[in-house]
């Protein structure tokens, strides 16, 4: 019996990336001395890009 881990939807998966990396980035921001608002527009911008890039190519390649 092999054991394999759930099926998750791709756009979950992007979706948390893009959470996790854009939460990385706004607090690289802040703590470099940049103003909030302007971190969390760029980390939102980035999140969204994020988002769209793993939703896209972010796809696991069958081995054989």
């Amino acid at each position: 019996m092999h054991f394999h881990a759930p099926s998750i939807d791709k756009g979950i998966v992007a979706f948390i990336w893009a959470i996790v990396l854009g939460a990385y980035l706004y607090f690289f921001l802040v703590a470099t001395g940049s103003n909030s608002a302007f971190s969390f527009v760029i980390s939102a911008v980035a999140a969204a890009g994020i988002w769209l890039f793993v939703r896209t190519r972010g796809d696991d390649v069958p081995s054989a």
